[in-house]
């Protein structure tokens, strides 16, 4: 079943002079049920744009949209009624505890309590159930936000940067509880720009740029679509780095772990091993890898520039 499908979803902002600010420009993109989608793209290239028009926040300016496939005014309404979401910057009653301001979320959609224990369990919450909202971490705080998107048990979860400001720490655990959802079955639709908590938390990705899609797939397809090989090199590590660049059908060269990792196509590793020996380059180490999703990123769009964390 497909939960979210646009069809040339676009977003202007008005100016008081010239043309204004396109943020989402004839967006397409199709999430089905059970995947873990990941909506890739860096600061300001229309991501929250496009779940504020999902979610009935901001009104589209082109284009169309539909949930669980509906479209009409009543039909999305409807739909709504199925999707938790939360965006970046959480936002709850500063003096009530983490269980109280989930009883309010409760109330607000008309939901039974008792998910409350529940949710607070899953989050890994239970134990500061009792904490003050005003004395929880960002950590908490943004888990305490997951939990409210629980609440109801909605079938389509909606997160906005949701690994945003963790520690190393925090952002495993936010992965662990998004895994977790979808082992219950729950589809998720989150935006971020960490290229590597993509990688390792989805199964679909869109990749986005100044509002448009470049690339839709899951991340098998875009992380094995071309070889990535290592090189290092008893030497100057960016001469080799260079010479790699200049070898027919390399992509993007980067200096990583004091070896060159570049993408090679078709080409074989003894293609690359004589192409540098004959630049008077002798590998002190060649192997093959798989490409992750920073290579694919780099060769659809040719830079990371935007994006945080990568790692």
């Amino acid at each position: 079943m497909t939960i979210i499908e646009t069809e040339g979803l676009s977003k202007r902002y008005a100016a008081r002079r010239g043309a204004g600010t396109l943020a989402v420009d004839q967006l397409s993109v199709q999430v089905e049920a059970g995947q873990v989608y990941g909506f890739l793209g860096p600061n300001g290239s229309g991501k929250t744009t496009t779940i504020g028009m999902l979610l009935g926040i901001i009104n589209p300016t082109g284009g169309s949209f539909r949930l669980f496939g509906g479209e009409t005014p009543a039909e999305l309404h409807a739909a709504r009624q199925r999707i938790g979401a939360t965006l970046e910057y959480p936002n709850f009653y500063p003096y009530l505890s983490c269980r109280d301001n989930l009883r309010v979320v409760a109330r607000v959609k008309g939901s039974d309590e008792a998910d409350i224990a529940e949710v607070l369990e899953i989050v890994g919450l239970a134990s500061r159930r009792k904490t003050k909202f005003k004395a929880c971490s960002l950590g908490m705080k943004q888990r305490l936000a997951l939990a409210a998107t629980m609440i109801g048990d909605p079938e389509l979860i909606i997160l906005d940067e949701p690994a945003n400001g963790h520690d190393p720490a925090g952002q495993r655990e936010i992965r662990d509880i998004i895994r977790e959802l979808a082992r219950r079955g729950k589809t998720i639709f989150l935006s971020s720009h960490m290229l590597h908590e993509v990688e390792r938390t989805c199964t679909h990705v869109a990749i986005i740029e100044t509002g448009r899609l470049v690339r839709e797939g899951s991340v098998d397809e875009l992380t094995s679509a071309r070889t990535v090989a290592a090189v290092g090199v008893d030497g100057d590590i960016e001469a080799l780095r260079q010479a790699v660049s200049e070898f027919e059908g390399a992509g993007h060269a980067r200096v990583e772990d004091g070896r060159v990792l570049v993408q090679i196509g078709g080409a074989g590793l003894s293609e690359l091993n004589r192409f540098l020996a004959g630049r008077g380059i002798y590998a002190s180490h060649l192997s093959l890898e798989r490409q992750s999703l920073e290579d694919a990123f780099m060769e659809i769009t040719g830079t990371p520039e935007g994006f945080g964390e990568i790692q």
